[in-house]
């Protein structure tokens, strides 16, 4: 009887030894695993890794968008490639990560990317989620309308009819700034443009980028204020208090506009699609707003 209860005690501990062996291997396992599905974001980390993690979009040109090669091109892109030749020595260093807009935070809080350049605007909610570093791209609010009854003042929309789309802050700025300025609302940003064109409204007012761009290829149509009401800002964003990567990135800004770099990738990007005559009004070089 003792030997058996003996033989027992022995399998017992050998099951505990084993399976605290088979414990062991399967967290190394799953912390290996884990440590492959996300991005470190220490600039240490990703030296080590030897590629930075970088969010675009796949679908919003000029921005950020794949091509016919499947190659990331735009905007964004263009100023991503040259953090990772900076920071890595090679642009081809960046791993492009494609994301969509709301899964922008989620990305940076999951840490699957180091940095996210995907035409992200810097508002006062997602600074309570993300660490933003300074702007490289400035946008605000646009007026177009028809050559034979141009707007180039927003005093002049005074008894006009302005075309919004609902729920933008195109109507929540013309709803608190003008109250007296009667306004015609659509649900989709196609709506807009057709109804200027049906003249169903004198002139449209949305994001600058939207008309800018909309006018370049609807001749009789012209922006005649490119920049309405406060601006905002487009910037790289790290993971909330992610503080050595931000600062890098604020310093690399302002070594890029000591050289006019951001300038560059507009000219690059997207000189063909808003033209000279806005750059200035949408470009922030070195990380600063002048």
């Amino acid at each position: 009887m003792k030997k058996i209860k003996k033989i027992v005690a022995t399998l017992l501990l050998s099951t505990v030894v084993i399976g605290g062996f088979a414990g062991c291997g399967n967290s190394a396992s799953t912390s290996k695993s884990n440590s492959n599905d996300t991005a470190a974001s220490s600039i240490q980390d990703i030296k080590d890794r030897g590629t930075i993690k970088i969010g675009v979009f796949s679908d919003k040109a000029p921005f950020g968008y794949v091509d016919s090669d499947g190659k990331n091109q735009g905007f964004d892109v263009y100023l991503a490639k040259r953090f990772a030749k900076d920071l890595l020595g090679d642009e081809s260093k960046v791993e492009f990560v494609l994301v969509d807009a709301a899964s922008r935070v989620s990305y940076l809080e999951s840490k699957k990317v180091d940095i996210i350049m995907a035409n992200f605007t810097v508002t006062d909610e997602r600074k309570q989620k993300v660490d933003f570093a300074n702007p490289y791209m400035k946008v605000s609010l646009g007026i177009v309308s028809p050559d034979d009854n141009k707007i180039t003042s927003v005093d002049q929309l005074k008894g006009k009819k302005v075309i919004v789309a609902k729920g933008t802050t195109a109507e929540t700025y013309m709803t608190k700034n003008y109250p007296d300025v009667e306004l015609v609302k659509y649900e989709q940003y196609s709506e807009i443009f057709q109804a200027l064109k049906d003249k169903r409204g004198d002139a449209i007012v949305s994001d600058n980028t939207e008309v800018i761009a909309w006018a370049k290829d609807n001749p009789g149509f012209t922006v005649g204020v490119s920049s309405l009401g406060s601006p905002d800002t487009i910037a790289p964003a790290v993971t909330k208090g992610n503080t050595e990567l931000k600062d890098w990135i604020n310093t690399e800004l302002e070594t890029l506009g000591k050289e006019n770099f951001v300038h560059k990738a507009y000219d690059e990007t997207l000189k063909s699609v808003y033209g000279t005559e806005f750059e200035d009004s949408l470009v922030v070089e070195g990380g600063k707003i002048e």
